[in-house]
């Protein structure tokens, strides 16, 4: 099966074009907000980071950003930092350019303030977008695509519908040769014994587990339970009691695919494609976040209470099993699951539904997230700031 996407110089294909004007701190997001609001097509990213981090909090953030510089959604990207910033602006660029896209950056403070460093951005950025704006999209196979599995507000609908159509869906891709991730550390504790079965490398195994049990650990040295937050209070009002019962039914997102591995947050998805686990927190935006770092270009996302999350340079797909959240958030949600309770529509029809839209998805068509504006971004943090 073919979609059609843009060539990247390293080889791989976005399903957007993006022009990323990508601020090193939250010192200057302001700035690159501005730059981009002044360049038709171009997207800022709201980095609220950057800077008081030690150090392996400061290397998450910096790998967070890089990797969506790196995305192939992404064509071209102006990096912009203040000057001062635990992250460097050069650094930053240097490390997007590996890719061999376009890459420029600035500093403000070399630039004598805020109003000339736009004024720069803007003289540096318009070219690149005038570059994007003549590339044609070109042909390639579903094995180039990274796809994002993810859930929020969820209730008992999740587990018994939206989720195990997201599941074909995702099998249906890794069995073409694409990737799929399974994300949400938190989201698999009770489940992770059934889950670490279907590594098929040991060494990955014992990885996946050691990050489940890392995340109860830190809890547990900060004197919390992870219950206290897990489920939610949106997840119980929906049905669900436990944070076990929540776990078995996010996993059923992961399909029947094996798992190739196990993932770091934003650590990039290799070129041994397959069904891959990321390290991430159950807080949606950090764990989207997180996955297009790691390279996704598309993501899915299953909603039970309803939710209008997007990305920057990601689309994301919504799916509900809930007909009832369907009628009421349906300026928010691209596919109504809740017909396998309540029209007796199966999990194939809906996956493949699912599977449709996703391809068409990455040929262009905008789901409603993208469509509306939507653009949610934040990193997850180890510790506080200093």
């Amino acid at each position: 099966m073919k979609i059609k996407g843009y060539r990247r110089e390293n080889g791989r294909y976005g399903v957007r074009n993006h022009l990323l004007v990508m601020p090193t701190s939250v010192c200057a997001a302001a700035t690159a907000e501005r730059i981009a609001g002044l360049i038709p097509g171009a997207v800022s990213i709201p980095n609220q980071h950057g800077c008081c981090q030690i150090n392996s909090d400061l290397a998450l953030t910096q790998q967070t950003i890089v990797g969506f510089g790196k995305n192939a959604n992404v064509g071209a990207v102006l990096v912009v930092g203040l000057g001062c910033d635990g992250i460097q602006a050069g650094a930053a660029a240097a490390e997007v350019a590996e890719t061999g896209k376009p890459v420029e950056h600035i500093v403000i403070q070399e630039c004598g303030g805020t109003l000339k460093a736009i004024s720069r951005g803007v003289e540096l950025a318009a070219p690149l977008a005038r570059a994007l704006s003549m590339q044609e999209r070109e042909e390639c196979g579903l094995s180039e695509i990274i796809m994002g599995l993810e859930c929020g507000g969820s209730d008992p609908t999740s587990g018994l519908a939206s989720n195990p159509a997201i599941g074909y869906a995702s099998s249906k891709l890794v069995g073409l040769g694409g990737s799929s991730i399974l994300s949400e550390t938190t989201e698999v504790i009770g489940a992770e014994h059934l889950l670490a079965e279907r590594f098929a490398d040991p060494v990955q195994r014992e990885k996946f587990l050691s990050q489940v049990k890392a995340v109860e650990d830190r809890a547990i040295a900060m004197g919390e339970d992870l219950r206290s937050g897990q489920p939610t209070p949106g997840n119980k009002v929906g049905g669900l009691s436990t944070i076990e019962e929540k776990s078995l039914g996010c996993m059923y997102k992961a399909g029947d695919s094996p798992f190739t591995g196990a993932l770091d947050y934003a650590e990039a998805v290799p070129e041994a494609h397959g069904l891959y686990f990321m390290d991430t927190p159950g807080q949606d935006i950090d764990s989207i976040t997180g996955m297009v770092a790691g390279g996704a270009q598309i993501v899915v996302f299953s909603t039970g209470r309803g939710t209008p999350t997007g990305s920057p340079i990601a689309p994301v797909i919504k799916i509900t099993g809930n007909p009832e959240t369907y009628e009421k958030m349906s300026d928010n949600i691209d596919i109504n699951g809740g017909r396998i309770i309540s029209e007796g529509a199966t999990v194939q029809q809906l996956g493949q539904e699912l599977f449709d839209m996703m391809v068409e998805v990455c040929n262009g068509r905008q789901p409603k997230a993208e469509s509306l504006g939507y653009h949610e971004f934040g990193i997850y943090k180890l510790t506080g700031t200093f």
